[in-house]
């Protein structure tokens, strides 16, 4: 496998070609949006240039993986003979099923198929392909470049063959990977979405501030980063939309906490708007 193709350059989809590159991967990023692709190219070669310059890489190594990656508004180009693709677009099951329906048409028979999603069934988008022995789901985590941890989801029909394909390429990126048979929302989504929405509650009942409902998770039961300022970085309306996905699926505990959908109705979708639970 020498060729990886990420669909979407948003923040999880820079980061994917990020550390694709560095694994040796000729990488293509496509996007519709070239103004999408700029930025994303704009994020990678500043956080490449800055990691070499701190020592976390060689400059070498840093300049190779910047030749290794193409950037392409042009879907068939970047999947046409991708070995790997990985699709990372809005957490929306039309999307993403429409996404598979072109890659079955453009990609060669032996390519994989994965979707990067947190909660979605990898058996219900792979249903729309021609081949659903090869599709599979591989959740990455924010940042893609720091967090070791990837989710390797089987659908019904995914094969044993594209399990350990997949399990290759986590490996090739310098990731550790555990398995998971499918079910909404997989392992570590349904545990972050229900501790991040009791957080939200806590903070809406007037318990405590967001500093200190972070403050206690972080030195009181060792979390890195405090649920609300986990929020704000995932973002708080792909944090909504994971929440309505598995509160349909999984029933009430999963209900959204009603600030979350008011914060998100005002505008304030955490890092990227500039304010959420707290202003950056």
């Amino acid at each position: 496998m020498e060729k990886l193709t990420v669909i979407g350059s948003g923040v999880m989809g820079r980061g994917i070609a990020y550390v694709g590159a560095l694994g040796g991967y000729r990488v293509a990023l496509n996007d519709i949006s070239s103004e999408n692709l700029d930025k994303a190219k704009l994020y990678i070669e500043t956080e490449m240039t800055k990691s070499a310059e701190r020592g976390y890489l060689k400059h070498e190594q840093a300049a190779a993986a910047l030749q290794n990656i193409e950037y392409t508004t042009d879907l068939e180009a970047a999947a046409g003979d991708a070995d790997v693709v990985i699709e990372a677009v809005f957490e929306l099951m039309e999307l993403k099923v429409e996404v598979f329906k072109q890659l079955d048409k453009i990609c060669p028979s032996h390519t994989l198929l994965s979707t990067n999603t947190s909660t979605m069934s990898p058996t219900e988008i792979a249903a729309q392909t021609s081949r659903p022995e090869k599709c599979i789901a591989m959740h990455f985590f924010n940042p893609v470049h720091k967090m070791k941890l990837i989710e390797i989801i089987r659908g019904l029909e995914t094969s044993d063959e594209t399990i350990a394909k997949a399990k290759e390429v986590g490996a090739k990126l310098g990731k550790e990977t555990v398995e998971v048979n499918e079910f909404p929302g997989f392992v570590t989504s349904r545990m972050n979405c229900l501790i991040g929405n009791e957080a939200m509650y806590l903070l809406m009942e007037g318990v405590a501030s967001a500093e200190d409902i972070d403050k206690a998770m972080k030195l009181g039961l060792n979390h890195p980063m405090g649920p609300l300022e986990l929020a704000d970085l995932v973002g708080l309306d792909t944090r909504l939309r994971n929440m309505e996905y598995l509160y349909k699926t999984l029933g009430e505990k999963y209900r959204p906490c009603p600030l979350l959908i008011k914060y998100v109705k005002a505008g304030r979708l955490g890092r990227k708007s500039g304010q959420g639970f707290y202003k950056y």
